[in-house]
């Protein structure tokens, strides 16, 4: 009996694997992977200050070629669940399309390649599955250390397939041969808290930090030969006063930058800083920063070219080469082997109603698995 990718992502959507939690997911993927012949590693990694994440290596075969699918089981906060017309964890379906946090990112790629690969079969080389719970959270005791595990007991990958979402109009009609950078911060500016009828006795720390984000918010640049321009997007303004007559003692912005291979992480602290001295006129600041992400390019080769005939036999579609979108665990992933992205439509992910035509989960499972026919032949 064929497997079914509608079964396997419904079974995984109700799985309350909101980050960190494993909730479920990978053991169900586990008993999935086993009954099929696949040899299953559950490992967790841990670090101080993180919390414990759940991960899973399967393969089935040995020696090369070898070619890894890698996805992530785990999922943003589903919001406020009364505002869904379908529960965010019971994978409804409804004329055609299935519900549920998590049915495009990315538990419906997972249902796609896994049913590919089972009725693939064992290969003439080796398939495996990296699975995360930590994509969607800091990205420490994820795919990076699942990776060095891997390669730690002598797992060679050639070719790595990343079930993100890429798609736009038609599943397969994109994928990603490199991702930009991302860089998160946090900026506080100090003042002195005081009535708003005496400001001469107070310093209000918003004067300069709506100057200092109208600084870091110009231009960074115009985009390079493979990638679009860079944009810092302020995401968060906070003072802490519920008063409207009280001047905040202090303000922060967090902010996010996604940015081209026109700068480094390094490059843009540099220019981030330069900008907010510049802007500060003197007041006292300081700016703090997340553990960023850099951005990758893959050259053109035979590997993406063989992802674009096989979604053009499977599917009739051409699929495109993009770095357009957000970051991916392909960033750990290229240090290893080639990679590129290639899922479902982004339309719905991370948004209240998430959800899949059960059409695209079939399409995507025939392109994963002429691209394992192609890849083994």
């Amino acid at each position: 009996m064929a497997a079914d990718p509608v079964e396997i992502a419904r079974g995984l959507i109700r799985c309350r694997s909101v980050t960190p939690a494993e909730g479920g997911a990978q053991a169900l993927l586990a008993d999935v992977l086993k009954g099929a012949g696949f040899e299953v590693h559950r490992v967790t990694f841990a670090e101080p200050g993180t919390p414990d994440v759940e991960n899973l290596f399967a393969k089935i075969g040995g020696g090369a070629p070898h070619l890894a699918f890698a996805g992530h089981t785990d999922v943003v906060p589903p919001g406020d669940e009364s505002r869904w017309s379908h529960p965010p964890f019971a994978g409804e379906i409804k004329d055609g399309v299935l519900y549920g946090r998590g049915a495009v990112d990315m538990k419906g790629a997972i249902g796609s390649f896994v049913a590919a690969a089972i009725d693939h079969g064992k290969p003439k080389g080796t398939i495996s599955f990296l699975i995360t719970g930590d994509e969607e959270g800091p990205g420490i005791n994820g795919t990076k250390k699942l990776l060095e595990w891997a390669n730690a007991r002598g797992e060679k990958f050639d070719g790595c397939i990343v079930g993100e979402p890429t798609s736009v109009e038609r599943v397969g009609d994109t994928l990603k041969i490199g991702r930009r950078g991302s860089l998160s911060g946090t900026l506080t500016v100090a003042g002195k808290q005081g009535h708003a009828a005496y400001p001469q006795r107070a310093d209000n720390p918003l004067r300069a930090l709506l100057r200092m984000l109208n600084a870091l918010g110009e231009a960074l640049d115009q985009g390079s030969e493979h990638f679009e321009r860079s944009n810092l997007e302020i995401t968060s303004v906070d003072v802490g006063n519920p008063a409207f007559n009280v001047i905040p003692a202090e303000a922060k912005a967090r902010f996010n930058v996604r940015f081209n291979d026109r700068h480094t992480s390094a490059s843009l602290k540099k220019l981030i800083e330069e900008r907010a001295a510049k802007a500060a006129e003197g007041a006292r600041y300081k700016l703090d920063y997340e553990p960023a992400s850099e951005s990758y390019l893959a050259k053109p080769g035979p590997f993406d070219a063989l992802v674009q005939k096989s979604v053009l036999e499977a599917a009739g579609v051409k699929a495109e080469a993009s770095t357009s979108g957000g970051t991916s665990d392909a960033r750990f992933i290229k240090d290893y082997c080639t990679v590129v992205d290639i899922g479902l439509g982004g339309g719905g992910m991370h948004a209240t109603d998430e959800n899949v035509p059960l059409e695209d989960l079939r399409t995507l499972q025939k392109i994963y698995g002429r691209i394992l026919k192609n890849y083994f032949a």
